[in-house]
């Protein structure tokens, strides 16, 4: 087992941990078995989630500042 140094910012460490702490293991198993997804080709999932991520983000943005949605509009988006 090889180790290695990750820097990140204090938030992505910190919810990290509170993430890892929750599902009762460590940043350090999660990093790796990150990293072995990645080794083993099976990164599509981090790239799914990702691109989900981004048409989440564009659908809010969307939304002019003062126009709020219909319940039949959130009610459709929550079923998703």
């Amino acid at each position: 087992m090889k180790n290695i140094t990750v820097s990140v910012s204090e938030d992505v460490y910190r919810a990290a941990r509170m993430w890892a702490a929750e599902h009762d293991t460590s940043v350090s198993a999660l990093v790796g078995e990150y990293l072995g997804a990645l080794a083993r080709g099976g990164g599509g999932e981090f790239e799914r989630l990702e691109a989900q991520q981004r048409r989440i983000q564009a659908e809010i943005q969307s939304f002019s500042v003062g126009r709020h949605p219909g319940r039949e509009e959130v009610h459709e988006r929550a079923v998703r």
